[in-house]
């Protein structure tokens, strides 16, 4: 595990945000590859369905990670947790989730769903340590290449 990261500021992204969040998107092959527009739309409140977006950065410096979250209450999906590669395994993802389930639970969200490529078994294990646990798998379900989404899911309390 890398050292513990300094003082990490969980906030609402914002759009001066976006080319950070994008340069971070773009060097991690497992993060999702949206267009700009993705992004944007989900900083709007006004979207359907809306979504909430938190930025994460060490002693107010810039962004290295985010998450995205899509609201359907009383469900959620998890839509992306990111951290820029120098920064992972130092707790930034934790406290990400802690503060987008803490966002989730005032928006009446009660269960958190996702997808993972069955390949990504780090990612696997960091959601299972946040209490989510496999509830099925998406055959073919990602290209490029092509392989299994695995479903899982956890209650918001």
């Amino acid at each position: 595990m890398n050292e513990p990261a300094a003082e990490i500021q969980i906030r609402r992204m914002a759009a001066a945000d976006l080319a950070r969040v994008m340069e971070i998107a773009a060097s991690l092959p497992d993060a999702p590859h949206w267009p700009q527009s993705d992004y944007e739309r989900a900083l709007n409140p006004e979207w359907t369905p809306r979504r909430i977006a938190l930025a994460a950065a060490e002693q107010e410096s810039c962004v290295q990670g985010f998450t995205v979250a899509r609201l359907v209450p009383p469900q959620a999906e998890l839509e992306t947790i990111t951290v820029a590669a120098g920064c992972q395994r130092r707790g930034m993802g934790r406290r990400l989730f802690h503060a987008l389930a803490g966002e989730l639970r005032s928006a009446g969200v009660r269960e958190l769903l996702l997808e993972v490529r069955a390949s990504n078994r780090a990612a696997q294990e960091f959601y299972r340590a946040l209490g989510f646990v496999e509830t099925g798998r998406r055959t073919g379900y990602y290209a490029d290449p092509v392989e299994d989404a695995v479903l899982m899911g956890r209650k918001i309390r």
